[in-house]
């Protein structure tokens, strides 16, 4: 990251998952899914690239992770999962980021928040701080 974070920075991402990606999913965990309907571990994990990959970036710790499954996202279906960023700790490294998943159509599928350490991400906090 070349730039510092700044609060109500964003970040998103649009994925449509399959029936196979579900059911790779229960392959690996060995649980019990919804024919027809994203597995919620897959909803949260395009919070997890976004928060590791775009904001605030590789090097990012998770410490906490809330979410709310508000509707079922029907599978085949265009999803859109956003972060946002709410606050900024520059002297803990921390970063608080609220988390939206919305389908196409605009239902809100998922609402949460994130807390991270961005220590090791770099540009992220000015030096002098």
């Amino acid at each position: 990251m070349s730039t510092a974070l700044t609060l109500g920075q964003t970040a998103r991402v649009e994925r449509c998952f399959s029936a196979s990606d579900a059911a790779d999913l229960q392959r690996l965990t060995g649980g019990t899914l919804d024919a027809d309907c994203v597995p919620e571990a897959l909803i949260n994990g395009l919070f997890s690239q976004l928060l590791g990959v775009d904001l605030p970036g590789r090097g990012t710790n998770y410490l906490k992770q809330e979410t709310r499954f508000l509707a079922r996202a029907p599978l085949g279906q265009r999803l859109t999962a956003s972060v946002e960023i709410t606050r900024l700790r520059p002297e803990k490294h921390l970063v608080d980021l609220a988390t939206r998943c919305v389908s196409a159509d605009g239902t809100e599928i998922a609402t949460g928040r994130a807390l991270v350490l961005a220590k090791d991400v770099a540009g992220a906090f000015d030096p002098s701080v």
